[in-house]
């Protein structure tokens, strides 16, 4: 390893550390609160709910395979990789943000659209990131390893765990991954970031929340596509 690659592998192990601890008392209260309004959702509702998303992402997935572009990264550095990720990053926050504020500004009804199209901007940079590092988006193990790096993102603790190690061992267990779950994948998404998406439909309020929720959402996976990869990469 060169100089940037001990310090990305460092950064690595300490971001390990932090998925694996113990979760707050809060956010294990939080989640209970949140398991028992998902109780009180007809079960006709929940498979609605999950339908859609599934062919929302699918097509999301769809359309960002479609649009990115193969990264000329062969014979790159690591750090000159993550200096590109780091750029396309700062893109990605700045259309979160204004995304956000543009919908969060328009109430409810704009706060509902922003759901699919912050999804659309997060797979787009997945997609992105996953080829700067060389790994063919084209491909279903690609597509189901971005799918998890998404669901390690935005999950509750004990999901995450779940996740981490799914990724942390993908040799062997991507495999064993025929399929998705999708309920799993949208409740653990909805639940995630429920609470930032009602506040940003408040008027006077959403625009703000709207565009702060979004940037820090896309910093939150930035972090975590980075570290999935560094994980996959440095330890072989």
């Amino acid at each position: 390893m060169d100089i940037y690659e001990q310090k990305a592998y460092q950064e690595m192990l300490e971001w390990e550390t932090n998925i694996l601890k113990q979760k707050s008392l809060f956010k294990s209260l939080s989640k209970k609160a949140q398991n028992k309004i998902n109780s009180y959702i007809p079960e006709k509702a929940h498979q609605m709910i999950t339908e859609s998303i599934k062919q929302m992402v699918k097509a999301t997935l769809m359309g960002s395979d479609m649009t990115t572009r193969k990264q000329q990264s062969f014979g790159l550095s690591l750090e000159e990789k993550e200096s590109r990720i780091a750029d396309k990053l700062s893109n990605y926050r700045k259309t979160a943000a204004a995304e956000g504020a543009g919908t969060g500004a328009g109430g409810i009804f704009l706060g509902l659209a922003d759901f699919p199209l912050l999804l659309s901007i997060k797979m787009k940079f997945l997609f992105d990131v996953a080829s700067v590092y060389g790994f063919d988006t084209k491909q279903y193990e690609e597509r189901l390893f971005i799918l998890h790096v998404f669901q390690l993102a935005f999950s509750n603790d004990d999901r995450r765990r779940e996740v981490f190690h799914v990724l942390q061992h993908w040799e062997e267990e991507k495999d064993r991954l025929a399929r998705m779950d999708w309920r799993e994948f949208q409740q653990e998404y909805r639940d995630y970031i429920d609470l930032v998406k009602l506040l940003q439909m408040i008027p006077g309020l959403g625009a703000i929340v709207g565009a702060y929720a979004n940037y820090q959402l896309l910093d939150q996976l930035g972090e975590t596509a980075k570290n999935c990869y560094r994980m996959r990469m440095l330890k072989e």
